[in-house]
Order: C-alpha cells, then sequence, then structure tokens
C-alpha cells in the first residue's frame, strides 16, 4: 500500500493505493466517478480517458500511484456549480451523443485539445480524437461539436496570421 495525496475534479484526496491499483480502479470503483467506463482494459478505445495534468490519459493504463501529488479531471469535474461546460453542452447541441458510452472520453481528449490549440482544425481535432472509438456516430458531429464549443470557449480570441 502506498499513500497518495491527488487531486481529482478540484478536490484534494489523500488515499491509500495498491501497487498494482489501476487509476479507473481507483476513480470508478472506490471513489464513484462512474463517467471514466470500462471497455478493453487495453489501451485501444479511450472510453476511460482523464486529464492528468491537462494531458489525456488512458486510466486503465495508468496506476493509480503514478497520479501521487497530480490533478485529475474526470468527466464529472467539467460542470462548474450545474452549468455544463461549453464542450458538453456542443455535443448535445450538434447531435455528437449517441448511446453516450465514449462520450466522457471523447469530450476530455477534446478539452486537451483545445486547453493546447484554441483553434483547431477539422485534421487537428480528428487527430485529437484519433485514440477515442465511437459505434455510433461516425465522428462528422463530433468533429463540429469540437469546432463550435472552440467559438464558446474563446469567442474573443482573434487568429492572428504571420506573413
Amino acid at each position: 500500500m502506498k499513500k497518495i495525496k491527488v487531486e481529482i475534479n478540484k478536490k484534494l484526496h489523500e488515499l491509500e493505493v495498491c501497487d498494482s491499483e489501476l487509476l479507473i480502479e481507483l476513480l470508478r470503483d472506490r471513489l464513484g466517478f462512474l463517467g471514466t467506463k470500462y471497455s478493453c482494459l487495453e489501451g485501444d478505445c479511450g472510453v476511460c480517458t482523464v486529464l492528468v495534468n491537462g494531458k489525456n490519459v488512458l486510466s486503465c493504463l495508468m496506476l493509480a500511484a503514478e497520479v501521487d501529488g497530480a490533478s485529475v479531471t474526470t468527466i464529472e469535474g467539467l460542470a462548474e456549480n450545474g452549468v455544463l461546460h461549453p464542450l458538453q453542452e456542443a455535443f448535445i447541441d450538434k447531435g455528437a451523443v449517441q448511446c453516450g458510452f465514449c462520450t466522457p472520453g471523447m469530450i476530455l481528449a477534446a478539452k486537451a485539445l483545445l486547453d493546447q490549440n484554441p483553434h483547431p482544425t477539422d485534421e487537428q481535432i480528428e487527430r485529437a480524437i484519433d485514440g477515442n472509438l465511437c459505434r455510433c456516430t461516425g465522428y462528422v458531429k463530433i468533429v463540429e461539436a469540437v469546432k463550435d464549443a472552440s467559438k464558446k470557449i474563446n469567442p474573443n480570441d482573434q487568429i492572428s496570421i504571420s506573413k
């Protein structure tokens, strides 16, 4: 057992974790963040995507002990004061949510992209979510949702073109 301190969705947790405990087990089974889903458990589908220090992480491939001192964001941590994050709203508005199974991981992968690149191209969006599999939507509406959210998140940003 190892003692860790980790910030999850802006709340500090002090926990004891087993050496072999996966981050997904800690988040979902012990702490109840059910938006982090089990699926392949091999890092192939992206369903278990969370953000660790702002970067996409497949929680089925990361040990819980590795997040000691880190900041973790799950899908539950995006909404603030009951108000959905612009990405969550855009996924609903653009019909990018079908069965919803892949949606939390897809949204978190998109958030990591928009935090790094507030005005991505379609190709950049596709690359950012290429590790997240969806069987329902065909990705077109997902890309549209991410583009729409980028406008809402950064409405006053101007794209400058250098000569």
